[in-house]
């Protein structure tokens, strides 16, 4: 019942919206809210040229992004119908709302999870520096200490194989290892724990921590994280490796130590080549704007190419390989995987050459079109024109020898969580129309006895 009048509700703010511009606005407000578009794709066209230019081009794009939405305002003002458009956004976002929760119990089920016991010899690794200093902030070392866990928390001023760290606290009996820290000092003990078969524990203790929010946990108190010492279950999830030249079919598996591990993503191309500047470190957005024009131009960078289970990617001017697939409308990685589980890489590769192509990847909301292809792939090669390329690899910057081939080890990493964590619950996934329109009618007609149509 609750799905139902959810997706009627989602259809009867739609059609409010459209309603209250043609009632209120008639015509007029149909051209504004055509004016309105037009803006919009002019947006999209000047943060084009603000990147892919220097000079007074960048400052005349620059200008163009301030004036064309206050040119917009304008119009809208004047013709008094301003609050009417506000209204009418209003109701279409109530709309997308609604419709989305209707949807929610489409969405793939939570990873299944699986019994554990208390382990006897924990042993993790903090980073103090990470997150601004959440490991200190939160006493993170004394709370796993009183859990009977052995800690070492990194010197900051002293560079430490942290791979190194927890494959010596095996050798000494540890049976669970776990960090407190980014996903890059994740994915480096989380590669130890796959290789000697132990349960794994993620403190979300970095800055972003993409892996811990898929997994469900709080990341706004790491120590929570800490229950899964105590009151703990195993999800088993896949983790992604990156192989670095060598021939072309090699054989299986990889000696330890010659695979890249990554619990998120590895991205090539435009990012990876701007994080390797020795001044992005200290002034990003300056690095990012000289670099762009020449990168988005392929004047300069290697020219990639991707192959994985579909067509040839030739060219492209970002790739980002992901473990497992972000949801679709969100490829970027601001949101989050649905699973951890499925075996197979998600793959976004970006090629946009004009303004007319940014603007319709804008106006798309980042849906798979003309500049975006969006895919799965069971392994990726990523080839290119220069013997090494730039790799980004859960947000560190590396270089590897061409070509790089990116796999899964599906259900690999055991993954030990807290029974009870903030972050399990299904997603809701991208809006659909049609779909919130059969789910309305259809459920209405089986209430009334009729049966789907």
């Amino acid at each position: 019942m609750g799905r139902r009048w959810a997706a009627r509700l989602s259809l009867a703010a739609g059609v409010a919206a459209l309603l209250v511009l043609v009632v209120f606005g008639g015509l007029v407000s149909l051209v504004l809210m055509g004016v309105g578009w037009a803006g919009l794709a002019l947006s999209a066209a000047g943060v084009w040229w603000m990147l892919t230019h220097t000079g007074r081009i960048r400052v005349l794009a620059v200008l163009l992004l301030v004036a064309v939405p206050l040119a917009v305002l304008a119009l809208y003002a004047a013709a008094g119908l301003l609050w009417v458009v506000l209204v009418s956004l209003g109701l279409w976002a109530l709309a997308v709302f609604a419709g989305r929760a209707a949807l929610v119990e489409d969405a793939p089920p939570a990873m299944p999870e699986h019994p554990a016991r208390r382990p006897e010899r924990p042993f993790l690794i903090m980073n103090p520096r990470s997150g601004g200093g959440k490991v200190t902030k939160f006493r993170l070392a004394e709370r796993a200490r009183a859990l009977g866990a052995e800690v070492v928390v990194l010197d900051p001023d002293r560079p430490q194989d942290v791979a190194e760290l927890a494959r010596e606290a095996v050798r000494r009996g540890a049976d669970l290892l776990g960090v407190a820290g980014g996903d890059g000092t994740q994915a480096l003990v989380a590669g130890v724990a796959v290789a000697h078969d132990l349960p794994f524990v993620v403190i979300s203790a970095g800055t972003r921590n993409h892996f811990a929010l898929d997994l469900g946990l709080d990341r706004k108190n790491p120590a929570r994280c800490l229950e899964a010492l105590t009151d703990g279950v195993e999800l088993r999830v896949d983790l992604g490796y990156l192989r670095a030249g060598g021939p072309e079919e090699p054989e299986e598996p990889a000696e330890p130590g010659t695979e890249v591990v990554f619990v998120n993503s590895a991205s090539f191309g435009v990012y990876a080549e701007v994080v390797q500047s020795p001044a992005y470190r200290d002034d990003k957005v300056r690095t990012i704007l000289e670099m762009l024009p020449d990168l988005l131009a392929q004047e300069s960078g290697a020219r990639l190419s991707v192959r994985g289970d579909g067509p040839v990617l030739d060219a492209p001017q970002a790739v980002l390989v992901s473990n497992n697939p972000y949801q679709r409308g969100d490829s970027a990685g601001l949101g989050r995987r649905e699973r951890l589980d499925t075996g197979e890489l998600g793959v976004l590769g970006v090629h946009v050459g004009s303004a007319a192509e940014a603007a319709e990847l804008l106006l798309r909301g980042g849906q798979q079109g003309r500049g975006l292809t969006e895919t799965t792939a069971r392994e990726v090669v990523v080839d290119a024109d220069a013997p090494v390329i730039p790799v980004g690899v859960d947000g560190e910057a590396l270089t590897l020898p061409t070509p790089v081939r990116c796999r899964l080890a599906p259900g690999a990493l055991r993954v030990r969580v807290p029974r009870h964590r903030p972050g399990v619950r299904l997603g809701a996934p991208p809006m659909d129309w049609r779909r919130v329109r059969r789910l309305a009618l259809t459920m209405g007609r089986a209430a009334a006895g009729r049966g789907p149509a």
